[in-house]
C-alpha cells in the first residue's frame, strides 16, 4: 500500500516523529488564525513535546486503523504546510470517517488544501477501505465550503449546535462523498 499520495503541487504522507518541530512551528505561528475554527485548548500554547505526543498518537491510530493523519508538504521544497486527518473511523457496515484539515495561513488561497483533501479522500475510498467520508463545515466558513465542493462532497444538511468552536456551539453543514461519487 502506497501511503504517500502526490498531487500536482503538494503531497501527503503519514506524519513522522521528525515532523514534530515543523508541526509545532506552523501551529504556534498560526495560533490566532486557527482559534476561529477550533475548540478552545486547555493550554493556549502547546509545547514541542505536546506535538511529539500528538504524532505518537497519530502513529498508534494508523497501526490500529482508527485514524489516518497526513502531513501536507509542498512538492517543490518539501516544506510542511498543513495537515489532513481522517478520524472517527468506523468499519463494518458503515465504513465511514470524518475529515478535518488545516493549512498554514501563508499558503491559504493557493488550492493546496483542495489538493490535499482530494488526495486524502482518494486514500480513504481506496487503500483505506472506507465507503464514505464526511466533512462538517460551519456555514460561514466559505473557504472550507469551496474546498469540499471542489473535491466532490455533496451537501447533506445542517446539524444544529454540532461542535463547540472557540467557546461557542456552532451549527455545521454536513457534506459527504462516497465511493459511488468518487471520480478518481
Amino acid at each position: 500500500m502506497n501511503l504517500r499520495r502526490d498531487g500536482e503541487r503538494v503531497y501527503i504522507r503519514p506524519m513522522k516523529r521528525s515532523d514534530a518541530a515543523a508541526l509545532y512551528e506552523v501551529r504556534t505561528r498560526n495560533l490566532d488564525f486557527f482559534q476561529t475554527y477550533e475548540p478552545i485548548r486547555a493550554k493556549l500554547v502547546l509545547s514541542l513535546e505536546d506535538y511529539q505526543a500528538r504524532i505518537e498518537d497519530d502513529i498508534l491510530h494508523w497501526q490500529e486503523q482508527t485514524g489516518y493523519t497526513f502531513g501536507v508538504f509542498l512538492r517543490e521544497t518539501d516544506e510542511f504546510v498543513g495537515r489532513v486527518s481522517l478520524s472517527n473511523i468506523v468499519y463494518g457496515a458503515w465504513k465511514n470517517c470524518t475529515i478535518g484539515y488545516f493549512m498554514d495561513q501563508r499558503h491559504n488561497g493557493k488550492g493546496y488544501t483542495t489538493e490535499a483533501v482530494a488526495l486524502a479522500v482518494d486514500f480513504a475510498l481506496t487503500d483505506g477501505g472506507l465507503h464514505r467520508v464526511q466533512a462538517a463545515v460551519m456555514p460561514w466558513n466559505q473557504a472550507s465550503i469551496r474546498v469540499v465542493e471542489k473535491v466532490g462532497f455533496r451537501f447533506e444538511g445542517l446539524s444544529k449546535w454540532y461542535l463547540q468552536i472557540n467557546g461557542k456551539w456552532e451549527d455545521h453543514n454536513i457534506y459527504a462523498v462516497t465511493q459511488e461519487d468518487w471520480h478518481k
